[in-house]
């Protein structure tokens, strides 16, 4: 976490970070969606489990899934696969 609160996934290895939750039915679809993209385009991705970070838990827990990619916030609830690959490819 930087100053201020912010989460900051920009500094991760990962393109993209999905933030999850156990027993969490959107995220499964999410999480498959997510692997599903980053397959076709070669990127890497990771998962986080808000439960395990409270400052997460306080800023995410009625929006998980959520997605982040190159450390912006992209996507929460449902992943658009299509506006998903559309951001990894522009962003290149």
């Amino acid at each position: 976490m930087k100053d201020g609160g912010v989460v900051e996934f920009a500094e991760r290895a990962e393109r993209v970070v999905v933030l999850t939750r156990q027993g969490c039915h959107l995220c499964d679809v999410a999480l498959a969606q997510v692997a599903a993209v980053c397959a076709e385009t070669g990127e890497r991705y990771a998962v986080v489990d808000v439960d395990g970070d409270p400052e997460l838990l306080r800023r995410y827990t009625d929006q998980v899934p959520v997605t982040f990619v190159d450390g912006a916030q992209h996507d929460f609830w449902r992943v658009d696969p299509v506006r998903l690959r559309g951001a990894l490819l522009r962003s290149r």
